[in-house]
C-alpha cells in the first residue's frame, strides 16, 4: 500500500520546477503549527503523529503510481524518475502525540532537502488536521464528563478512512472505548456496541426483541428503551433480564428528566446497580448539563467525528529555514499582515510554575535554551534518517499516546477546562538566542 498520491498535484509541481532549477536538494526546516485555536477554545491536543510517521513510511511511488503521472502529464521524465526512487532520509521532531498545543506551537518540524520534505506537506497536514481536531473535542468531552465513560460511536457520520482516524484520536484523548472495528483491531481501541431500534423493531414485540439480546449476549448486556415508551421498556428489561441487567440505554427525549425517571425506576425494580448510558446527539456542552443527572456513561458519535464544529485545527505547514548556495543558514518567514510567520528553526518548552502547572510555552529560536529546571522541552525524536521510533507506532503507540495526554492536560490550569469561549489557557512566548 502507498500514500504517496493522498497529495495535492502542486506539490508534485512545485518538486519539478525545483528540480528544473537544481535548488531541490537545498537543506531545509519545515514545520507545522496552528495559528489560531477554534474559536474560543483553550487548548488543543495533537493526535495523528502515529499514524503520519507510518504512512511517511509508505510514500513510495511505484510503477503504477509512476505510469499514471507520466499518463497525466504532471511532471516531466526527470521528476519522475527521481520519484520511482523517493524515500525519505531526513529527521522529524514534534511534540509527543497526546501533547497540548497552542497557537504558534511548532507541533511537527521536518528536517530534510526541500523536495524530500515539501512533497510531505499534504500528507501531514490532512492527518494531524482532522485528527487533532478531533481529539481537542473529545478532551473537552471527557473533561465536561468528569471521569464518567464515554463512549465513540460516530463511524456513520464521517469517512469511513476518517471514521478509523477519529476513533483513535477520541480514544487517545480519555474517550474508554469506539464501536468501530477497524479501529480495534489497527489500533488495538478498545470495542463495544449491543443493538439498534431496527433491532427492536424487527420482533414482533418488545419483549421478544429483548429476549433475543439477553439470549445472545446475556444479562449483562445494554438494552436500548426508548424504541416505544421507555417506561415500559424499562420494566420490560427488568422483567426479561432480572436485576442483574447491565445497562439501559437512552437515545432520546429531555435527558435530565428521562435519566431521572429511569433511575428511580430502575431502582424501585430492584436494579440498583443496572447503569444507564445516553446517545442522543451529544457534545461537551450537553454533557456537561447532564453533570448532575445519574447518567452513568456517555455514547458520543456525530460532535465528536466533527470535532464539534471545527472540523480541522487549522494547521499549516511552512518553511522557516533553509541553506543558501555557500551553505548558511537563513531563516525564512511569510510577510503577509494577515499570514505572517515567524521564521527559524523552533525549540519550544512548556514553563512550569512551583505546584507543577503550566505557565507559558517559550519558543526559543535558533538554538535550544540553557536547561532549566522548570521548563520541560516539548519535542521528541520521531523519525532519524527517514526511519521512525517505533515507540510511537501501532497499538502500543496509540496507548503511549493516551497516557501522555493524561499528564499533559493534568499539567493545565483549572481555566483551562471551562466550556465557556476564552483565550488560549497558556501565553505563547517567542525568545530568540
Amino acid at each position: 500500500m502507498t500514500s504517496a498520491l493522498l497529495t495535492d498535484r502542486y506539490e508534485l509541481t512545485m518538486l519539478d520546477a525545483a528540480i528544473r532549477s537544481g535548488t531541490h536538494d537545498r537543506p531545509c526546516v519545515f514545520e507545522v503549527f496552528a495559528r489560531r485555536l477554534p474559536d474560543g477554545r483553550r487548548y488543543g491536543i495533537v493526535a495523528g503523529t502515529g499514524r503520519l510517521l507510518e504512512l511517511i513510511t509508505q510514500f513510495r511511488f511505484t510503477d503504477a503510481e509512476i505510469d499514471w503521472l507520466r499518463d497525466s502529464a504532471v511532471v516531466n521524465t526527470e521528476t519522475l524518475d527521481w520519484l520511482a526512487d523517493y524515500r525519505f532520509t531526513g529527521d522529524i521532531f514534534g511534540y509527543q502525540e497526546g501533547e497540548v498545543y497552542l497557537p504558534g506551537s511548532p507541533i511537527l518540524v521536518v528536517e530534510g532537502t526541500f523536495a524530500e520534505a515539501v512533497i510531505l506537506e499534504t500528507l501531514a497536514l490532512s492527518v494531524l488536521n482532522y485528527d487533532s481536531a478531533v481529539a481537542s473535542a473529545a478532551a473537552r468531552m471527557v473533561s465536561a464528563a468528569r471521569g464518567r465513560p464515554l463512549a465513540e460511536m460516530g463511524s456513520r457520520r464521517t469517512g469511513e478512512r476518517s471514521a478509523v482516524a477519529a476513533a483513535r484520536a477520541a480514544f487517545i484523548a480519555g474517550f474508554g472505548a469506539t464501536s468501530n472495528l477497524e479501529a480495534g483491531r489497527t489500533w488495538g481501541v478498545p470495542t463495544m456496541g449491543t443493538a439498534a431500534h431496527s433491532f427492536t423493531l424487527l420482533y414482533d414485540t418488545e419483549e421478544a426483541a429483548f429476549r433475543a439480546q439477553v439470549a445472545a449476549l446475556g444479562a449483562g448486556t445494554t438494552l436500548l428503551v426508548d424504541t416505544y415508551d421507555v417506561q415500559a421498556a424499562v420494566e420490560l428489561a427488568v422483567k426479561v433480564a432480572g436485576t442483574a441487567l447491565g445497562a439501559v440505554r437512552i437515545d432520546s427525549g429531555d435527558l435530565p428528566e428521562q435519566v431521572a425517571a429511569v433511575r428511580l425506576q430502575l431502582d424501585a425494580l430492584g436494579a440498583v446497580d443496572t447503569k444507564i448510558t445516553v446517545t442522543s446527539d451529544l457534545d461537551e456542552y450537553t454533557i456537561a448539563a447532564l453533570g448532575s443527572a445519574p447518567v452513568n456513561s456517555y455514547g458520543v458519535g456525530t460532535s465528536v467525528v466533527t470535532g464539534s464544529g471545527s472540523p480541522a485545527a487549522g494547521m499549516v505547514y511552512k518553511l522557516v529555514a533553509r541553506q543558501d548556495a555557500a551553505g548558511e543558514w537563513i531563516s525564512v518567514a511569510k510577510k503577509s499582515p494577515q499570514k505572517a510567520t515567524v521564521g527559524g528553526r523552533k525549540f519550544p518548552v512548556r514553563e512550569l510554575g512551583a505546584n507543577g502547572k503550566a505557565t507559558a510555552e517559550v519558543i526559543h529560536v535558533g538554538e535550544p535554551e540553557a536547561s532549566a529546571s522548570n521548563h520541560r522541552p516539548l519535542l521528541v525524536p520521531l523519525m532519524t534518517a527517514g526511519v521512525p521510533d517505533d515507540n510511537y507506532l501501532g497499538e502500543a503507540g496509540t496507548m503511549l499516546a493516551r497516557q501522555h495526554r493524561e499528564r499533559a492536560v493534568a499539567e493545565l490550569p483549572a481555566d483551562a477546562f471551562r466550556l465557556s469561549k476564552g483565550q488560549p489557557v497558556l501565553p505563547v512566548r517567542y525568545a530568540s538566542q
